[in-house]
């Protein structure tokens, strides 16, 4: 159970670096669209800290602070989920999009086919039914506790000390992403009318909104409202290893700066979160999830300053953020 948890929480990890680079390549920051992956990103941030409150509450660390353990890009999803896919790191495109929406596509869809069972709603499900067979591991140590006030009163990380706990935070992290089997939209309190993240990514790649057919009501596709892609900065696509092990010139002093100052806040946040995970005294978990936050929003301005500095190779494409981990 503790090996599966860890793969929970590199999964919901995971996920955070390509939703943020598309999230920080459009240009109005306050278009629909951008709003709409906001809060997706929210809510992935959220499922990380359940997702390390369902390993603690039975006796395990987190580990995210690790050269062999951090996720790396371009790669697969950690935990066995949907490995056909390689994620990668760019702006926001349409393949991005598609990406997103398979990272996220649930196994039994209400628009557009489903495919094999190895979706994170699978995954988690699994993880359920072992909590289930062994209750009595749930002890409610080291959980973190952070009201999310983006929106909405699911996306609050919450202490996990019993079984009903625990169905809670899998049912959140599995109908915020996928919906449920009767409807595509996200079901907790707060967020009546809003998309589950599946159909969120899918509308965006179809530039449609997903609406009731008439011919059936029970149906559901993409035939509604159109909806307009944002202006987006061109980043492209990050090599295996980053910028510089991907055959292109070396960057100049200004931008390889950028890049090592990126690495390293992201480090950082990874080292804090970790910490706080590791704390027994309450105070001292907040102050370092706080440090983490700190760290996480002051990636945002070096990230965007890379995604307007062109790459050397004439392809019309620009630098981004890396999000590799680097020991201190």
């Amino acid at each position: 159970m503790k090996d599966a948890l860890q793969q929970a929480v590199m999964l919901e990890l995971s996920t955070l670096p390509p939703y943020l680079c598309a999230l920080w390549s459009i240009e109005d920051q306050n278009s629909d669209v951008a709003l709409a992956i906001s809060r997706i990103v929210f809510d992935e941030m959220s499922h990380l800290g359940l997702a390390g409150n369902l390993l603690t509450t039975i006796g395990g660390t987190p580990r995210l602070a690790d050269t062999q353990t951090a996720p790396k890009y371009p790669g697969p999803l950690p935990g066995g989920v949907r490995p056909e896919l390689t994620v990668f790191l760019s702006g926001l495109t349409k393949d991005s999009l598609d990406l997103f929406s398979r990272i996220e596509e649930p196994d039994d869809p209400l628009a557009e086919s489903g495919s094999a069972r190895t979706s994170i709603g699978a995954f988690y499900s699994a993880i359920g039914d072992a909590f289930r067979q062994h209750p009595e591991l749930i002890t409610g140590a080291r959980q973190i506790r952070r009201f999310m006030s983006h929106h909405g009163e699911g996306n609050d990380v919450v202490e996990i000390n019993s079984l009903a706990g625990v169905e809670k935070a899998i049912g959140i992290i599995k109908e915020q992403g996928e919906g449920t089997t009767a409807s595509p939209e996200n079901p907790h309190p707060g967020e009546q009318g809003e998309l589950a993240h599946f159909y969120v990514f899918r509308e965006l790649f179809h530039g449609r909104r997903l609406v009731r057919t008439s011919e059936n009501p029970d149906r559901w596709g993409f035939a509604g409202d159109a909806i307009a892609m944002p202006s987006a900065r061109p980043m492209g696509t990050v090599p295996a290893g980053g910028w510089e092990a991907g055959g292109l010139p070396a960057p100049d002093e200004e931008t390889r700066q950028l890049l090592v100052e990126v690495n390293l806040q992201y480090s950082e946040m990874l080292r804090f979160l970790e910490q706080a995970w590791q704390a027994t005294a309450t105070a001292v978990m907040q102050s370092r999830l706080a440090a983490a936050v700190t760290r996480m929003r002051m990636l945002v301005e070096p990230s965007q300053l890379l995604m307007q500095r062109a790459l050397p190779d004439g392809s019309g494409k620009t630098y981004g953020p890396e999000f590799r981990y680097v020991d201190p």
